[in-house]
């Protein structure tokens, strides 16, 4: 499968988390087309369309992973900066020049607070990143956002923060940061 990123990044996947919610999910889009043909048996017009939509619904429901597993999260050292991603639903370019630490927290995902970002997976983040700097979320509507937190999911989260870590120290050492342009994410 092509993930969407750049060459020359470092990329993390989240989507590993989540793989027995979309088994079940299409397990029970399956059994619910089955189940719906028995009971509408007598009317041959309904009968013929169920079939079709529990097709779609579990296309949509392997859709939805596919889009979590080719849109990993991104660390790019050529512009110093940490893509998020959830999916199609959420892209936030973090600078590394704004990130305060970096720290593996294992949360359940809560009421949203103002000036947090919560990019769960299975209701559930393991990654807490605290900025220096507030940075620009894009919603899904394009509406503004200004965030000094994020709270994300990484399949391997102790690996992520080391590798974060590890940039944050060359990028203090000395390294200029460049600017980013807040912008929504291309």
């Amino acid at each position: 499968m092509r993930t969407n990123w750049a060459g020359g990044g470092r990329v993390f996947g989240y989507a590993r988390g989540r793989r027995a919610l979309v088994a079940g999910s299409a397990l029970a889009c399956v059994l619910e087309t089955l189940t719906m043909s028995v009971l509408l048996r007598d009317w041959p017009p309904l009968d013929q369309v169920v079939p079709v939509l529990g097709l779609l619904a579990v296309a949509s429901v392997a859709a939805l992973h596919a889009s979590s597993v080719a849109r990993p999260h991104l660390l790019d050292p050529d512009t110093f900066a940490l893509r998020l991603r959830r999916a199609a639903r959420a892209d936030v370019i973090v600078p590394l020049g704004h990130i305060a630490s970096a720290e593996r927290e294992l949360r359940v995902a809560r009421r949203r607070s103002d000036g947090e970002l919560d990019l769960p997976v299975g209701f559930r983040t393991s990654i807490t990143l605290q900025l220096a700097e507030p940075v620009t979320h894009f919603t899904l509507l394009g509406r503004q956002r200004e965030v000094h937190a994020v709270h994300f999911h990484a399949d391997d989260a102790e690996l992520v923060v080391a590798t974060l870590q590890a940039q944050l120290r060359a990028v203090r050492r000395g390294r200029s940061v460049p600017s980013t342009c807040p912008g929504p994410p291309g």
